[in-house]
């Protein structure tokens, strides 16, 4: 059995990748680190051409991949306004409200890093009368600049263009009750989790008994992170992505959550049942439920053609797309599923 000191492992891991910005689009220096770090447990690993990681674990037979993706949502500049502040567009399912009063970060293309806020105009409730009322959107909203700028040219010296990459601050910590707060859970938990996994097999010395792979991708946000890049051999493939939690579901932060059927159809009849068996033989805390608003990156794999059997797990996580909450336990009941569904 899989001890806990590996959720514990792979929650120091997901912390280090949450301190990275790395919104689709602007994911080379997580990439980066995601590859080293398997790098660093034993495991050949390498970029795929659109900027992702396959990780090799070793193993014979038929192929399994595993996949989950450390790009998140995030914004891009659209228009530099005249009074030099920023209107956004948005990277992935980023949602205005969401993103309301929080720090934010600019890249420029020149190196420069500029903070800011994010606001509604006008955003002065002792000015604006109509600031409760107000509807949030992105055109509706701004960054608010932490430079003394108060035009376009301004704002340009700092080095601001259209298209420049705009990272929300995650702020992350894990509580005394052991519960783990952070925006972009989703999905960098998931990739702490098969780091943890990884390192249970390397200590353990275990060959899985199939070939074992580990699909890190960068595009999921925008629904084509999958699409690409699966291994020769493989003829299953499992998506580690945040189980929801929520009115209708079943599951809680402190589960695992297997997922029967999402907006894209259901998984594998045959895979999910695995997963169940998984979770029972290895006493994993689990709920199975169907996510009525969420895709994976195993189904844009299906879709670009691929022949192989799919299915979904993941700790569960409240708040998908906004200030987002799991737990340690939720971790962990992945890693079991994990072990069990692989019999190490």
């Amino acid at each position: 059995m899989i001890e806990r000191q590996y959720a514990e492992f792979a929650w120091e891991q997901t912390a280090a990748l949450l301190a990275i910005d790395s919104p689709t689009g602007y994911t080379a220096k997580a990439a980066a680190w995601v590859k080293g770090a398997f790098a660093a447990l034993g495991f050949p690993a390498k970029f795929t051409a659109k900027g992702g990681v396959i990780a090799d674990l070793g193993g014979d037979g038929d192929g399994l991949l595993l996949a989950a993706h450390t790009d998140t949502l995030g914004g891009m500049v659209a228009e530099i306004k005249g009074n030099g502040r920023l209107r956004l567009t948005a990277l992935g399912g980023m949602n205005a409200n969401n993103g309301e009063t929080e720090n934010v970060r600019v890249y420029t293309r020149t190196g420069v890093v500029i903070e800011g806020t994010l606001q509604l105009c006008n955003a002065s409730i002792h000015v604006n009368g109509d600031y409760s009322s107000a509807k949030r959107g992105f055109d509706a909203m701004e960054v608010v600049l932490d430079e003394p700028v108060s035009s376009q040219e301004d704002t340009r010296k700092l080095g601001i263009e259209v298209g420049d990459i705009v990272c929300f601050d995650p702020r992350t910590r894990r509580t005394a009750s052991d519960y783990l707060k952070s925006r972009f859970l989703d999905d960098k938990l998931s990739v702490g989790i098969l780091l943890g996994f990884a390192k249970y097999l390397r200590d353990q010395e275990i060959r899985p008994p199939r070939h074992t792979y580990v699909h890190v991708t960068v595009y999921e946000e925008v629904g084509h992170g999958g699409s690409a890049s699966v291994p020769a051999g493989v003829t299953e493939a499992i998506s580690v992505d945040m189980g929801c939690v929520g009115d209708g579901l079943t599951c809680t932060e402190r589960q695992v959550s297997i997922c029967a059927k999402d907006s894209g159809g259901p998984y594998s009849y045959e895979v999910v049942g695995k997963l169940i068996e998984a979770a029972k033989r290895t006493g994993a805390d689990y709920a199975v439920d169907v996510y009525p608003f969420y895709g994976s990156d195993v189904e844009a794999t299906l879709r670009a053609g691929y022949d192989l059997r799919h299915g979904l797990i993941g700790a569960g996580v409240y708040a998908s797309h906004g200030y987002e909450r799991s737990h340690m336990d939720g971790v962990y009941n992945t890693l079991k599923v994990l072990c069990g569904y692989l019999d190490v």
